[in-house]
């Protein structure tokens, strides 16, 4: 066995280890998300795999460099479109942010010649561009879907006041924008005090030199940066041409037995008959008054038959007392 394959083996032994360790974790956590982990690491597997065989023919005909992006550009928004699916406008959101900040990005950056362009580079940077703006896209998308559920009022204010729909969620806006670029942007400032950026060790590991590794980094960092704020941006904005809010209300469960069912049924019909009774005295309806008149009417009628009730009883005491002075008498 030679030493690739020895480091290939310990290497597979070491992921099995690692996702195992993780999936025992998890459930001794109590962590509802079951065999995600096992799955995400086989994909990985075999995605990867996949991806060096691919680069293999991208380094030998570079016009496909192009195709790949291209590739990466559409997964990427497929993933982030259904994230996003439960918001109107949530899949076109995640396609035009993506592909608009990776496109920008990527351009700018050998267009002004920070990067060599070379098949090598054009891939790393598409790629960590491109999946960062997908991460960018979730992220703000998710973080806009809760901001409107937690500010309704402030936006449907907004909307009774008239105003059009990216006013009225201009905060909602700002407030997912903001949200979403606070990770990236702690993690460009302590980026050599706390962290060392996968990029930074990936262009070491390759050969080059610590300075060229660092200058590799900072465009990396700089470029993500750009692209998040531009992906935000779109997606906030498309997601504001909406007229509605997504409800946060859950549906219930289901129950487990015939007894809660029926539990359930006789609380639903009492509060549907709670409802059917407030908007009968509510409407102008005669019928609807009728039936108001008719619980109060029910209610004097019981007090009124708890005083004549009290009123014979004393009649029956003053008529004993009577009595009883005419035998004296």
């Amino acid at each position: 066995m030679n030493d690739a394959t020895r480091l290939l083996v310990m290497t597979g032994l070491g992921v099995a280890v690692m996702v195992a360790t993780t999936l025992g974790l998890q459930r001794w956590a109590g962590l509802r998300v079951g065999i995600q982990p096992l799955t995400a690491a086989l994909r990985a597997i075999v995605q990867l795999a996949a991806l060096a065989l691919i680069l293999q023919g991208i380094f030998q005909y570079p016009w496909t460099a192009g195709v790949m992006l291209a590739v990466m550009m559409t997964v990427a928004s497929l993933t982030a479109g259904k994230r996003l699916k439960e918001l109107p406008y949530g899949r076109r959101a995640a396609v035009a942010g993506i592909v608009t900040a990776a496109l920008t990005v990527v351009t700018a950056i050998f267009a002004m010649r920070m990067m060599e362009l070379t098949v090598s580079n054009f891939i790393a940077i598409g790629g960590i561009i491109t999946g960062n703006s997908m991460s960018a896209a979730t992220l703000s998308g998710r973080r806009f879907l809760a901001s409107s559920q937690a500010q309704r009022g402030e936006v449907e204010g907004w909307f009774a006041l008239g105003a059009r729909p990216p006013q009225a969620f201009s905060r909602v806006s700002k407030t997912a924008i903001e949200e979403m670029l606070l990770p990236t942007i702690d993690k460009t400032k302590s980026t050599g005090l706390v962290t060392m950026p996968g990029a930074f060790v990936g262009a070491l590991i390759g050969g080059a030199s610590p300075v060229e590794a660092a200058r590799f980094q900072l465009v990396v960092l700089v470029g993500i940066m750009l692209a998040e704020t531009i992906c935000g941006i779109i997606v906030t904005r498309v997601l504001s041409g909406a007229t509605v809010i997504v409800s946060d209300e859950q549906p219930p469960a289901r129950p487990d037995s015939g007894d809660e069912a029926s539990s359930g049924s006789d609380e639903a019909s009492s509060g549907s008959d709670e409802a059917s009774s407030a908007s009968d005295v509510d409407s102008s309806d005669p019928a609807g008054a009728y039936s108001g008149s008719s619980a109060s009417s029910d209610s004097l009628g019981h007090g009124g038959a708890a005083s004549s009730s009290t009123q014979r009883q004393q009649h029956s005491a003053g008529a004993a007392e009577g009595q009883e002075e005419g035998c004296v008498r």
